[in-house]
This record gives C-alpha cells, structure tokens and sequence, in this order.
C-alpha cells in the first residue's frame, strides 16, 4: 500500500513544481513589458525602467487637509439631499386591428406628436388557415416622454377590436444612480487632485506616474459618466413595444364549413404547443446535453480505467508476494 501512496506524491510534488515555475515565468515577462512600454513613452526613452515613487511619503505633493472624499460619503450627500426616486417604466402589448401597416404608422406619428422617437417597425406577411391565405402583421417599439405612457397607451389601444396582452414594468434605479453619481463625484476629486499633483511635480519618473494614473482615472470618469446618462434617458423616455396582429388570424379555423371551435379550436393549439416544446427538447438534448454529458463522462472514464489499472496493478503483486511466502514454506 505504501507504493501507490508514494506514486500519489509525487505527481502531486511534480504538479507543484510545474506551477510554481509557469507562475515565476508569467512574472518575469509581465515585468519586463511594462518596462519596455515605460522606455518607449515619448519623452522617456533611452532610460531604464524606474519604479513609480511612493506618493504617500512625498509630502510636497499632498496636503493633509483636503483628503479625497469616500464615494460613500459623497452618496449620503446625495441622499441628505433629498434626490428623487427615478424609475424606469416600460411597457409591452399586442391588439388586434384591421389593418396592422396602417396602424404601425399611426403609432409612429403619435410618437412624434408626443415628443418621442421610433426605436423600431417591422411590417411582415404570414399565411394562416387552411388555404394559407397571407394576412399582414407588424412590431413596433417606440420611446415616448414616461409621464405621458399610460396617455399613449390609451391612444394605441384606441380603435383596436381586441387586446390580447398588456405589461407594463417599473424598475427603481435610484439607488444605483445615486451610487453611480457618487463615485462619478470622487473620481472627479481625485482627477483634480492628481493634475495638481502633475503640475508640481519635476521628476521624469514622477510626471510619468501621475499621468498613467490621471488617464485611469479619467477613463473611469468617461464610463461612470456614460451610465448615468444611459439611467437618465431610460427613465425619461419610456419603451413601448406594440405587436399588431391582423383580425384574420385570430377568426375561428373553419374546415368543410365546420368551425373549430370550443374544445377542438383548444385541442388543436395544444398540440401545436406540444410538437414546438418537443422540438425544442430534441435540439438541447442534440446540440447541449448530449455533448455536455460526453465531456463529463470522458474523465470520468479515464479515471475508472485508471484505477482499475492500478489495482489489478497491486493484486497481481500481493497474490506474487503470497506466493513466494507460501514456497518459503
């Protein structure tokens, strides 16, 4: 027993050292590319590398009484203040109407008229009934002022024979907002801070530093900047996407002068809703669970095989070992 134990350890001890040395390798050649990209800086080059100063000990640089604010202080600020709740609100419906084009350009115009913008329309022809008469459907989606949505959904549903479905969401960003206008707040003081710096400062190495850590933080400033300004508008305007659906589609199957309807009109969809649920299960089960459950029973494989190796390994030893002690005997 004490062999296989020993084989154990050393791969383990094999594994270690090989980790130890691709850790030690990936560091040294992490180094000397910033030290090659520092040389090769306009102004800096034909020096070595040199190690960014200790800001904190250089106390010409700092003044202790005007620390940089903590985004968490800056928040409170925020919340002391009063700021409103900001919400984003959309909503989501299909109505049936007569003629599904002329009603994607009524609600388009209406977006418009109330200070919005169409965000998309698609204008379709899809074939229903037995004889595959073509009827026409449309989608759009449309972004109108959030304080006139339930005015223009009002008027979207005006003139419709039937509303088949009606959603409409509310999510409460305020919390992240003010988060985000916080930290926007901090990085600006400190964005100030580090150019005060950068004017005082003399040293080549010292200018370098503080200008990789200004376009940081600046970076950071433009992105901060860039999702306050995504909540803003989102909260502003709200999205609403209308699905137009024709009238004859959503008329009683009629086959031989026999409508369907009742029990076999609900009969019939349930089984179009069968063969799509079926033929979705077949594709995940052909294109992911079947490779997944390969992947997993590959290794698995590997190590029965492995160890049924090892131990028909050390069988065959012990019955050699007891045999030799019995001719011994």
């Amino acid at each position: 027993m004490k062999r296989p134990i020993i084989i154990i350890m050393s791969v383990i001890t094999v594994f270690v050292l090989l980790g130890t040395s691709m850790m030690y390798l990936l560091g040294q050649r992490v180094g000397s590319t910033f030290s090659v990209i520092s040389n090769e800086l306009p102004g800096f080059g034909g020096g070595a590398a040199t190690e960014a100063p200790a800001f904190a000990e250089s106390p010409a640089f700092f003044d202790a009484a005007a620390p940089f604010p903590s985004s968490e202080e800056v928040k409170n600020s925020f919340l002391a203040q009063g700021q409103e709740r900001l919400v984003i609100k959309n909503a989501d419906l299909a109505i049936v109407v007569k003629d599904p084009e002329t009603r994607m350009n009524e609600i388009s115009d209406l977006a418009v008229e109330m200070g919005g913008f169409v965000v998309s329309s698609n204008l379709y022809q899809s074939y229903y009934g037995p004889n595959s008469i073509e009827v026409p459907g449309a989608n759009v989606t449309i972004r109108v002022p959030s304080e006139r949505l339930d005015e223009a959904l009002e008027k979207i549903k005006e003139g419709s024979s039937d509303v088949q479905y009606e959603n409409i969401s509310g999510q409460d960003v305020t919390s992240q907002y003010v988060d985000l206008q916080s930290q926007l707040s901090a990085k600006q003081a400190a964005e100030k801070k580090l150019l005060e710096i950068l004017d005082k400062a003399e040293q080549a190495e010292d200018v370098l530093a503080i200008y990789l850590q200004v376009q940081s933080v600046q970076t950071e400033i433009e992105v901060l900047k860039g999702q306050i300004k995504y909540y803003e508008e989102s909260a502003a305007l709200s999205v609403v996407s209308v699905t137009l659906i024709a009238e004859e589609t959503v008329q009683p199957v009629e086959i031989g002068g026999w409508k369907l309807q009742g029990t076999a009109n609900d009969a019939i969809q349930d089984l179009i809703y069968f063969t799509q649920g079926f033929t979705q299960f077949l594709i995940r089960l052909v294109l992911s669970i079947l490779p997944a459950m390969i992947l997993i029973a590959i290794p698995i494989y590997g190590a029965f095989v492995g160890g049924r190796a090892l131990v028909r390994r050390f069988s065959k030893s012990k019955v050699k070992v007891e045999e030799k002690e019995e001719v011994k005997k």
